[in-house]
């Protein structure tokens, strides 16, 4: 299998995970996302005010769950980690619709709602249309 490099770096308020919201819509805080140099070129035709999805790679998740009780709670059923949005799973990708706020100098976006703590890698930007 081939390897996944990161092409950037959150930088997030959010220094643990339990400071993080389980969604970016609730109550996420604003963050940077900073591209590698390498990969910034990939950043043209990105813009203020278009939406994106940040695919991450949650390097403070648990790899060895599998089942879990939906947002943490007790009082959820125990539930197969593939049926839920829990962090905590075998390969652990998040991933985050945002708006983008700006474009930053340096290969830096500003986007809203991003619910990854600070130092989560970024592993790609994929863009619109997204088909359901």
């Amino acid at each position: 299998m081939p390897e996944v490099r990161p092409i950037g770096r959150v930088s997030s308020p959010l220094l643990r995970r339990e400071d993080a919201p389980k969604q970016g819509h609730e109550g996420a805080p604003d963050a940077r996302v900073h591209i590698e140099p390498e990969f910034r070129q990939g950043l043209g035709g990105i813009t203020a005010g278009q939406e994106i999805l940040i695919l991450t790679w949650l390097h403070r998740a648990d790899r060895d769950t599998l089942v879990v009780h939906p947002r943490d709670d007790p009082a959820n059923p125990l539930t197969g980690v593939f049926a839920t949005r829990s962090a905590d799973r075998p390969n652990p990708i998040g991933l985050h619709p945002v708006k983008v706020l700006a474009v930053e100098p340096g290969g830096v976006l500003l986007v809203d709602g991003l619910e990854a703590v600070d130092g989560t890698p970024v592993l790609d930007i994929k863009s619109p249309p997204f088909v359901r």
